[in-house]
């Protein structure tokens, strides 16, 4: 575990994951950050009756 200060964090090259919108890993990319983009979606398209109907099918 990294006991350093909190600005130790920003001392070395940046390593970023970014789950949202993928313009602003592009954006990252172009600057020369070492970016992976997640393609991520709320469950259900973030509706929670269908999401806890949907849950229960792994039960």
């Amino acid at each position: 575990m990294n006991k350093g200060k909190p600005a130790d964090l920003l001392s070395g090259p940046l390593h970023v994951v970014n789950v949202g919108l993928e313009s602003f890993s592009e954006q990252l990319k172009d600057l020369g950050v070492d970016v992976v983009q997640v393609d991520w979606s709320p469950p259900a398209a973030g509706d929670p009756d269908l999401a806890r109907l949907l849950s229960k099918l792994g039960a």
